[in-house]
């Protein structure tokens, strides 16, 4: 599963960046969410931007937001996705993909069949969607909650644009994952961190080895 493309979210340190290039990431996440303990401001965004080499695409992910505030981050911070994760409408989605010139990631979640219709709303409008676990009710972040959803609910399907599964990935569990819904890419920020906001280089390493590795075959 060498081709499985891995999106590392919530990255706060120049270190941060030289983990996901030496493992090979395809992604990194620069989190505009005050309320996230990834939290960084667009002047830190652009440092660590300014930092991936050609190859390490730059996705910003913000949560239901303004135009003042993706103004101000598009103004400063080299991005190649805007990533939408809070409740933004697919009328919104395609204002942002319109107004900033920019593949949008818009975040879906899940967790019962009634949420599946919403796929194939934002997936008209959106260039990508990051198919994640629903918050549960209370929950201070939208995402980056460490929690699964039902893999089942999406086995066998197929969408006609490219798509992230998200939620409670591991290293532990994602080779499982990968073999139930068909993923070719996948996207984590806390299982990999040695605190909140923290990235672990060696956690970054072994989830992306086990994302990659062939699968174990089955007699």
């Amino acid at each position: 599963m060498a081709d499985i493309r891995v999106k590392i979210c919530g990255l706060t340190r120049p270190q941060d960046v030289d983990a996901l290039v030496q493992a090979g990431a395809a992604y990194a996440g620069f989190n505009f969410f005050p309320k996230s303990p990834r939290y960084v401001t667009p002047v830190q965004a652009r440092e660590l931007a300014l930092d991936c080499p050609p190859g390490l695409a730059k996705v910003a992910l913000v949560v239901n937001p303004d135009d003042a505030l993706l103004d101000e981050i598009t103004a400063i911070v080299p991005l190649d996705f805007i990533q939408l994760h809070g409740q933004e409408t697919p009328e919104r989605v395609a204002e942002v993909r319109a107004r900033y010139g920019l593949p949008v990631i818009k975040a879906v979640g899940l967790s019962s069949e009634d949420d599946l219709p919403k796929i194939d709303a934002f997936m008209a409008v959106a260039d990508q969607l990051l198919i994640d676990a629903k918050a549960p009710k209370g929950a201070k972040l939208p995402g980056g909650n460490g929690l699964p959803f039902d893999w089942r609910l999406i086995a066998g399907r197929r969408w006609p644009k490219p798509w992230l599964l998200a939620g409670g990935l591991t290293a532990d569990n994602v080779a499982e994952a990968i073999a139930m819904t068909g993923a070719v890419q996948v996207d984590l920020a806390s299982a990999v961190e040695s605190a909140p906001g923290v990235k672990d280089p060696a956690k970054i390493a072994a989830f992306i080895t086990a994302a990659q590795a062939d699968p174990v075959p089955r007699f």
